[in-house]
């Protein structure tokens, strides 16, 4: 029986995300996914007139491809899905990975490989800049574990942060918005000796509120590349390239990572950050609010939207908030500020903005959770 909420899930995708219209083609990826969205997507997707294409993969049959695999495969892959991407006006991507841990001990030269002549040249530049384009989680067991609840109360999760009133929280994040857009001088304060200074002067800032990822609840900028100085602890364990990391810490002197350490996962962290020249310097700030999500789970669309909470990104800088740093990594990195977590501030130009997880200026008082819920 069609769960009716995967009806709803696909208009709002069609309608709110993507802006599908008659005429348009949709290119729908769906890894590890059940038939039924797919589905429920291509009857939402003609229903306004549009051409849905679909690619279904699975996360042990990518990575039988990556890890072995040669350049010379990687660059052919890019040269026909790329093609196809160009022929795209609108991307969903779903994903639902049955094991988090699915790319663990692939070698990280054939990742960095895979990332660079794959990943860059269809998705980065093609269809970042490109397309229409909605990525987002589908829930699996293997979620529901990271987030420590039983399937189906991970499921109601999911549907609850996944539909929730969209427009509102875009109406409320240009407030915020319009703040980071004239700010120069940020101060971040928290646990764990963070304290850090940087500016955002000039940059600008973009709100996501579902028209990019499902489940949604961002303004990003960017640092200015070489302002960022101090110390930032970050208290949200993460997964990245295969490998979990744990309160990961990293000393900034004039843009540049200088020191990282971390209570799990350091004995990775030299290889991520001598990636490239880039990876070094910090591509995106930006500050979390949705309302639904309070707790990690090892899923970084989920955690960067975390109640409370801020992301800072050492990598590729965004073209809407472009501050020139270039990388083949883009590594979203969580502090939340909270209470329960340790507390915290976020300061523009010597006014703190939020205290404690929650915005304490009357402009962004609509973003704190009782108002957007």
């Amino acid at each position: 029986m069609l769960d009716p909420r995967m009806t709803t899930l696909a208009r709002g995708l069609v309608g709110h995300s993507t802006r599908l219209q008659k005429g348009e083609h949709l290119l729908i990826e769906a890894f590890d996914v059940p038939e039924a969205m797919v589905i429920e997507l291509i009857r939402a997707a003609r229903a306004v007139g549009a051409h849905p294409h679909v690619a279904i993969r699975s996360g042990r049959v990518m990575r039988a491809l990556v890890e072995e695999g040669a350049d010379e495969q990687f660059e052919q892959m890019a040269v026909s899905d790329l093609h196809r991407m160009q022929h795209m006006d609108a991307y969903i991507g779903l994903r639902g990975g049955l094991n988090a841990n699915e790319t663990a001990g692939i070698p990280s030269e054939r990742q960095l490989a895979w990332g660079r002549l794959y990943g860059q040249p269809v998705h980065m530049q093609e269809r970042v800049k490109r397309t229409r384009w909605c990525v987002l989680r589908w829930p699996t067991p293997s979620m529901a574990q990271l987030a420590g609840s039983s399937t189906e109360a991970f499921e109601d999760f999911y549907f609850d942060v996944c539909t929730l009133d969209y427009a509102a929280m875009a109406d409320a994040a240009a407030a915020l918005q319009k703040r980071m857009s004239n700010a120069d001088a940020v101060h971040l304060k928290g646990p764990g000796e963070t304290d850090l200074t940087f500016s955002i002067k000039d940059i600008g800032a973009v709100p996501c509120t579902g028209s990019h990822n499902i489940p949604d609840g961002e303004v990003f900028s960017a640092p200015v590349r070489e302002s960022v100085n101090g110390v930032i602890a970050f208290n949200t364990p993460t997964v990245y390239q295969g490998n979990a990391f744990k309160n990961v810490r990293l000393v900034f002197k004039d843009g540049r990572v200088v020191e990282a350490t971390a209570d799990q996962g350091g004995e990775h962290l030299e290889s991520i950050f001598d990636t490239d020249e880039g990876a070094r310097y910090v591509g995106e700030f930006a500050i979390g609010f949705n309302p639904f999500i309070l707790e990690p789970m090892m899923d970084i669309l989920f955690d960067e939207k975390i109640a409370g909470s801020l992301h800072f990104t050492p990598g590729q800088a965004y073209d809407d908030a472009d501050n020139g740093n270039r990388s083949d990594i883009h590594w979203d990195l969580v502090l939340i500020q909270r209470p329960e977590h340790g507390g915290g501030e976020i300061v523009f130009d010597g006014e703190t903005i939020r205290r404690d997880g929650l915005f304490v200026v009357d402009d962004l008082a609509a973003l704190n959770p009782d108002r957007l819920r």
